[in-house]
């Protein structure tokens, strides 16, 4: 099913982690900071992180910012006990994908794994699908049903990221860098109207999906049951 990399400075956590992981049906490596965690990621090649905050050397926020710059494609999952707002939104701003408090129920966790796994393997793929929307980037169409829908290009590019991660919150400066680029001098509003526009062209009943504004944070897409 893949193999999960715990980085923990606490040996009994990521002896817990590890067990829940593999009796889950997963392989697990293991860093005790963050600085072990760059030659782990080297050696073992994981699927995915899930890593601490608190950590001596290297923290969580450093080691995540890390992996960004150097692993772009490997989910991150933040397992912390750590749980007010500032430091999650300081942890999905370092570009952690997932944020999970201690303590945590195994079945939670396991979830969240394969959830992010299945995220990053459709993002990969280059085509989306999403209740009855099918997002193709490869010829950048947009089609409901089976129908074509043309949209703007900026929106294509939004919902293909948002629709590529269903689940995951984006931080509305991430979703900015990621559509309109580094160097776009606009406000975090920016996103405002292209939403909307998303909302209007898609409604739920029939899309099968809806985009959530997160207070304070940004956007996520949420499919339907």
């Amino acid at each position: 099913m893949g193999k999960v990399m715990v980085v923990d400075d606490d040996p009994n956590i990521r002896e817990l982690v590890c067990a829940v992981l593999r009796n889950g049906g997963f392989d697990a490596c293991e860093a005790a900071c963050g600085r072990d965690a760059l030659c782990v990621i080297v050696e073992e090649g994981p699927d995915l992180a899930v890593i601490d905050l608190m950590m001596p050397s290297m923290d969580g926020y450093e080691l995540c910012r890390n992996l960004r710059r150097y692993h772009e494609d490997l989910p991150v999952l933040m397992l912390t006990a750590k749980g007010e707002l500032p430091a999650k939104v300081k942890g999905f701003e370092a570009g952690a994908d997932d944020y999970l408090t201690k303590p945590f129920e195994a079945d939670e966790l396991l979830a969240r794994v394969r959830a992010l796994l299945r995220r990053y393997k459709i993002e990969a793929s280059q085509v989306v699908q999403v209740g009855a929307v099918t997002v193709d980037r490869n010829s950048r169409t947009v089609s409901v049903g089976g129908a074509r829908e043309d949209i703007p290009r900026k929106e294509f590019e939004l919902l293909f990221k948002l629709a590529g991660f269903p689940g995951r919150t984006f931080l509305r400066e991430r979703l900015i860098e990621d559509v309109w680029g580094y160097d776009f001098d606009g406000n975090e509003r920016t996103l405002d109207v292209p939403v909307g526009r998303l909302r209007e062209r898609f409604p739920v009943d029939a899309c099968g999906f809806r985009i959530v504004t997160v207070r304070g944070l940004g956007y996520r897409l949420e499919v339907l049951p």
